[in-house]
């Protein structure tokens, strides 16, 4: 008899699914007939640090770098061995859409699960439902989300691997708290959320920080936990070996390769490093821990709102994250939902990472995605605000009312930003120099000899070769080296190219400040047209001495 409440949800999880799969695929053909999937520098870089693993003059795994961690470009790879999706960059916009999906169902499980009943008590109730689909309306329908996961940007992964871990957490703390559960039931989710988590330490150093703050949250379980002792410390161990294995084998990878641990921090194409090289003042918030914190907090509120309705998504979190503390012990896990704000704080003040937006000094477009991070706390602790308002009375009509109200608030807000999410806004304002020239560069590079060979630093507009579809294994370029030979590789294809431009290469790209303009002996070479494209340095292309047809 037990059975069919959880067949009958079964199929309310799998319409969700199917809804959320619908807005997915719709969103992303508009985005993809006006041309802006590739808005996002970042999401270029991703989709062809994935596409130069295996088309290369170098191809293999160490092509994947060492900033960015490598899942999301790993998940591409099999989208991205099409060279229409690799041109198009269709390719790289499938894992976020999947990610979408699955952090909506998520979402949803998150909030029906922790205001149901326990397991043994049968289904939820009907208000438990409605606060499950309002969290679920509150991610899938934000605009911002809806753009990024039309895009080869990592965040929309990342969501997904960090809900899911705080819903397998969640259910371990659930199962925790009933004695007569069998041990299977609780250790099983633990194993799952290390799973998740290794995934997610994969995907961006959010991560780590999240995986430590799990493990001592983990520790403090298990020691309250006193039933099937034997068997949750080998399920226990297992969950702290996922969730160090990640950082651990990624530090071993940047040791070995790059002679260098914390290369992905300190070295020359880090944060810190770009923050550096490109601006002459510090960021705001740098060295300054309450104005990091503020300047993400609005971050996150201009994700969720205009002027008007920030105030009350932050109001409503703040309640539903208090009223948290008062529907039971198995509800506390959500807290960690609020991870974000400590990392992006810390980051923002100690790590180099600036955000910038338009409403504050210096009024600009930068970084404001991290704000999104927040989105599952506002989804999750909004909907558990208005599901504890209706426990004060039991009429009917004052739940329908909550409800309501929680619904019009959803469809106010996001309609007051649905014309210019932030995050497009953001990737089409820092977007429209580099667009033209690398749109410029791709005619030229269409009309070159199909068989030349060309040289060029594809760090900044690895894009106009993507668009002209010219072959990454036509192109010698700074991957084209062995990074253990330190500090430069005397005798890796791409060093030698630069002394000798001629006797490898048919063509060189350079551009005003990379290393193909410092380091090129350009007396032997040809000019052959010059591209300039404002807030972008000049391009220039040279023909060699080399024979070509």
């Amino acid at each position: 008899m037990k059975a069919q409440p959880i067949r009958r949800w079964d199929r309310e999880i799998a319409l969700l699914a199917w809804l959320t799969t619908c807005a997915s695929v719709l969103s992303f053909f508009f985005y993809f007939h006006r041309g802006e999937i590739l808005l996002y520098g970042d999401a270029v870089a991703h989709i062809n640090i994935a596409r130069r693993v295996f088309d290369s003059r170098t191809p293999g795994l160490l092509q994947l770098g060492t900033v960015w961690l490598p899942l999301p470009h790993l998940l591409m790879i099999p989208f991205l061995l099409s060279n229409w999706m690799w041109k198009t960059g269709a390719g790289g916009s499938l894992p976020s859409m999947i990610a979408y999906v699955f952090g909506t169902v998520g979402i949803f499980r998150l909030v029906r699960d922790g205001l149901a009943s326990p397991v043994t008590s049968g289904a939820p109730t009907p208000m438990v439902r409605v606060a499950a689909w309002l969290a679920a309306l509150v991610y899938a329908a934000n605009p911002n989300l809806i753009y990024l996961q039309a895009t080869a940007m990592g965040e929309p992964l990342y969501l997904a691997l960090f809900i899911w871990s705080v819903v397998y957490f969640s259910a371990f703390v659930r199962h925790s708290a009933q004695v007569e559960d069998k041990p299977p039931g609780r250790s099983s989710s633990l194993v799952k959320c290390g799973a998740c988590l290794a995934a997610a330490c994969l995907t961006r150093y959010d991560a780590w920080f999240l995986a430590a703050v799990m493990c001592i949250a983990a520790v403090a379980v298990v020691l309250r936990t006193r039933s099937h002792a034997q068997n949750l410390k080998i399920q226990f161990g297992k969950f702290l070996v996922l969730a160090a294995a990640a950082p651990v084998l990624w530090l071993g990878y940047n040791t070995i390769v790059y002679r260098n641990p914390l290369e992905f921090a300190n070295g020359p194409y880090s944060a810190r490093a770009i923050e550096q090289r490109s601006t002459a003042t510090s960021h705001p918030g740098s060295h300054d821990l309450q104005t990091a914190f503020s300047y993400f907090v609005k971050s996150a509120e201009l994700n969720m709102s205009s002027e008007r309705g920030q105030k009350i998504w932050i109001l409503l979190a703040l309640a539903g994250a208090i009223a948290s503390l008062f529907l039971g012990d198995r509800i506390w896990p959500l807290l960690l939902l609020g991870i974000p704000l400590p990392f992006y704080a810390l980051s923002v003040a100690y790590s180099g990472v600036p955000i910038y937006v338009p409403v504050w000094w210096p009024f600009s477009h930068y970084n404001l995605r991290y704000g999104l991070e927040l989105l599952p706390a506002f989804a999750v602790f909004t909907a558990i605000a208005l599901y504890f308002a209706t426990k004060f009375t039991q009429k009917r009509w004052f739940s329908l009312v909550m409800a309501a109200a929680g619904l019009i608030f959803v469809i106010a807000s996001y309609a007051s930003i649905w014309s210019a999410p932030v995050c497009f806004r953001e990737a089409l304002v820092n977007s429209r120099g580099r667009i033209a020239l690398e749109r410029e560069l791709a005619d030229f590079l269409r009309v070159l000899p199909p068989d030349s060979t060309l040289l060029m630093y594809l760090g900044s507009h690895v894009g106009a070769v993507q668009q002209a579809g010219v072959p990454l294994r036509r192109v010698i370029n700074e991957g084209n080296h062995r990074t253990w030979k330190q500090p430069v590789d005397q005798d890796g294809l791409w060093e030698r190219a630069l002394a000798d431009p001629s006797k490898y290469a048919n063509f060189v790209i350079a551009f005003e400040g990379d290393a193909v303009s410092n380091q090129v002996r350009k007396e032997d070479l040809i000019p052959l047209a010059v591209i300039h494209s404002s807030d972008e340095p000049k391009a220039t292309i040279y023909r060699t001495r080399a024979p070509s047809r």
